[in-house]
């Protein structure tokens, strides 16, 4: 079922929750609902704490490796990171996550992972995105190398497919979202690119940062396209929005709540209601894959 996935974006090494459409080239253009005097490694200890796992700690351009290996640390075998990751550093963030043995789980952590059956995420993993699509076009040969880079194993790698908006489709954004790629996700976009990872994050970058609602119709035409595990993040207000995700999605997409995050200086939701979301009855393990009907 439904999921609340917790996330870390960083920009300058600090956490940082922004508004999409403001992160480019030009530091005068960046919005900002949120500057923590907190390291990544603090919240990536409360996720750990929460028994929290399959968040992503985003990169948002250079300088903010050390914060990412912070972040890693303190929850080793518990996060996904993306942001620059190409074939040569591909296998080496993934050993600098998986280096240290995880720590014994927190009390905290078999409530909050009552639904852990229904969790079945190979971590640390990689996300990829922009590497893939030299000068805005689709690779598969960097995809494929990649993939060899980390032995193979798709169950260690994350596509990113998050978009903007064209009419009345979507097309992959990359380059901190303000290049639009030549790829649309559609149904066959996606049966071309599962074979080759073990889940997607999609973030709606036309409405990240702006808690004005989450993009309905983009839910629901992943919760039918994908057939392995999909988080969607952007313009999510609250606790009501896993809600909202799971009847659009019947379950099938996850879903991540940054700004309205009361640990990011939001009053949408508190990290402890997150975690009671999926820990609910409701929640309770389901198959992956639902039927549909028309």
């Amino acid at each position: 079922m439904t999921r609340f996935r917790p996330c870390i974006d960083l920009h300058n090494n600090q956490v940082k929750q922004i508004i999409g459409g403001t992160l480019t080239a030009n530091s005068a253009d960046l919005e900002t609902n949120f500057i923590s005097p907190h390291p990544a490694s603090h919240f990536a200890r409360l996720y750990r704490d929460a028994g929290l796992v399959g968040g992503h700690v985003i990169m948002l351009g250079p300088g903010s490796e050390e914060a990412a290996k912070a972040a890693l640390s303190a929850w080793p075998s518990g996060l996904q990171l993306g942001g620059g990751i190409n074939e040569q550093n591909a296998a080496d963030w993934l050993s600098f996550g998986a280096e240290k043995a995880s720590p014994p789980a927190p009390a905290s952590a078999s409530q909050h992972n009552k639904q852990g059956a229904d969790i079945c995420i190979s971590l640390p993993q990689v996300i990829l995105t922009s590497y893939l699509f030299p000068a805005g076009s689709f690779s598969m040969d960097r995809l494929q190398a990649v993939l060899a880079a980390v032995g193979g194993d798709k169950e260690k790698v994350v596509l990113d497919l998050s978009c903007r908006r064209r009419g009345g489709s979507w097309f992959v954004a990359m380059d901190k979202w303000q290049t639009v790629t030549d790829m649309e996700i559609t149904l066959a976009t996606i049966q071309l690119l599962e074979p080759f990872c073990s889940e997607f994050l999609v973030h709606a970058a036309d409405h990240e940062g702006l808690q004005a609602g989450i993009d309905e119709a983009l839910v629901r035409q992943l919760s039918r396209w994908c057939s392995i595990p999909v988080t969607y993040a952007g313009g999510a207000k609250g606790v009501a929005d896993l809600s909202r995700v799971r009847e659009l999605s019947k379950g099938a997409v996850d879903l991540t709540i940054g700004s309205a995050l009361d640990i990011f200086g939001g009053s949408g939701a508190t990290l402890q209601e997150c975690c009671d979301w999926n820990n609910s009855d409701e929640n309770l393990p389901n198959p992956l894959k639902r039927m549909w009907e028309d």
